[in-house]
């Protein structure tokens, strides 16, 4: 990050919301506002053996550090790079006897960090992590217990040569980690693998409707413009998916980041109407008692789906996604945040089985219904629609593949610029299956013989194993 890029925003104080950040300069979607990289940045505990501690990339075979045997890397490149960082934890892991928790090793990251720097505004960084909000004093009693065991742990594993941590600014450096803890994702944004503070992003406040979003991106997180701001308008991200009724998203909001939303869309209820919509036939929708019973059949539905996925079993997913979309279709309308999410699920499962066909059709009214929900330059919609083309595709259904696939790159342009793997990804499906499509108009027939050819070439690829939804969470908070 450039100085040049923190002079296009201003910190101010806001009503009600303290201090956020304002552009001084009119911004158009897809621009940059600007980049940012971590001040500290940790693996998540899970992924410590599967993913670089320096670069955040998956690996298949990551080399371990001779030292301590924790942290892992993609070669000696990325270890000699990350090594000033690395320094100080791999010494602590080994006086300490064994690798601590994710949180207190990004808390002793930040602390060694200042210890070498001090924590001072300066050009590239525009807030001190002093400044920062910690809400240790919302805590509730079980997380402040945590918070009591954490600082315990860290004050036995962190050491210095100059100073000796304060028990207070310890503490708040862990209530700053567990209110702005930055998710970081992998490589192609899929999957989140680790947490970061970056303290300029700390400053911006959300809004269910945002103007901004944030991406990773080689190695920074990127603030993008997803709409016209003018110069004097407060930056915005949001810190939930807005796929939920604005009362569940309030009451989130409250319970991890200790806010009231008082965002037009939640004082409003906008799109809350579509999000519980039911069918309307003639005038005439079922009744409340009806609705209920679909609505409560689906929650009982997805607990179960939630233990089949964990076991692997997923004929039994997708036989209680058929189930359940039976019992919703003449119910629920296709915006409705239930239908949807047994769409989504539907489709993720099947495209694994490689039951593509039946995928295909799910995914189509998946994307359809999140279009009328979703800002049209949001991530989430842009990434679904990627995905429902790439599954058309392995459908055989060229036509209705291609457009998706368009539609999504015109979105993950604006959202994640295109430098970006996926989009750089993105681009390369945009360019096939423009090729395939010409050839698909020019002779039907010839196009399905030379697609079944190549097929039969090779070799039966299994789809990815579903996993949990892809990164949807802004701020990282501890469960």
């Amino acid at each position: 990050m450039t100085a040049g890029d923190m002079e296009k925003v201003e910190i101010f104080n806001t009503d009600g919301k303290g201090r956020g950040l304002k552009a001084r300069q009119e911004f158009c979607s897809g621009d940059v506002v600007f980049a940012e990289p971590a001040y500290a940045a940790v693996v998540f505990d899970n992924f410590t053996q599967q993913v670089c501690h320096g670069c955040f990339r998956k690996q298949a075979k990551p080399q371990r550090c001779g030292q301590c045997k924790f942290a892992h890397y993609c070669d000696r490149t990325c270890q000699k790079a990350a090594w000033s960082e690395h320094k100080n934890e791999c010494a602590a892991i080994r006086n300490y006897g064994k690798p601590v928790n994710e949180s207190v090793r990004l808390a002793a990251r930040i602390l060694w960090r200042i210890e070498r720097e001090g924590d001072i505004v300066s050009e590239d960084r525009i807030s001190s992590l002093e400044d920062l909000q910690d809400h240790v004093d919302d805590l509730n009693e079980e997380e402040k217990k945590q918070l009591a065991l954490d600082v315990d742990v860290f004050l036995s594993y962190w050491h210095s040569n100059n100073q000796h941590a304060g028990l207070q600014f310890v503490s708040h450096i862990f209530g700053v980690i567990n209110c702005n803890g930055f998710t970081i994702s992998d490589q192609r944004g899929l999957q989140s693998v680790g947490v970061g503070i970056f303290p300029n992003i700390c400053l911006i406040n959300h809004d269910c409707w945002p103007n901004c979003t944030v991406i990773l991106n080689n190695g920074k997180i990127e603030l993008r413009a997803i709409q016209l701001i003018k110069a004097g308008e407060e930056l915005t991200v949001s810190y939930v998916d807005f796929l939920n009724l604005s009362v569940d998203r309030r009451k989130l909001l409250k319970q991890q980041y200790y806010f009231d939303c008082t965002c037009e869309h939640c004082t409003k209820g906008i799109k809350d109407d579509l999000m519980q919509a039911v069918k309307e036939e003639d005038g005439k929708k079922p009744s409340e008692e009806t609705v209920n019973e679909v609505i409560e059949f689906s929650k009982l539905a997805l607990e179960k789906i939630d233990q089949d996925r964990s076991e692997g079993l997923w004929v039994n997913v997708v036989k209680r996604c058929r189930e359940c979309l039976k019992k919703q279709e003449p119910v629920l309308a296709d915006t409705n945040i239930y239908m949807l999410k047994f769409l989504s699920l539907a489709s993720e499962v099947q495209s694994y089985l490689q039951y593509f066909e039946e995928a295909a059709e799910y995914a189509r009214k998946m994307v359809e219904g999140y279009q009328k929900l979703y800002h049209h330059h949001n991530a989430q919609l842009g990434m679904s629609l990627m995905r429902a083309g790439v599954t058309h595709w392995h459908a055989g259904l060229i036509e209705p593949g291609h457009a998706m696939i368009c539609q999504a790159n015109r979105i993950l342009l604006v959202t994640h610029g295109p430098t970006h793997p996926i989009t750089k990804d993105l681009e390369a499906m945009r360019c096939q299956t423009e090729m395939e499509l010409r050839m698909f108009k020019e002779n039907e027939f010839m196009y399905y013989q030379m697609r079944e050819a190549a097929l039969k070439n090779q070799k039966m690829r299994m789809m990815a194993e579903p996993t949990a939804e892809y990164v949807k969470q802004l701020f990282h908070k501890r469960k």
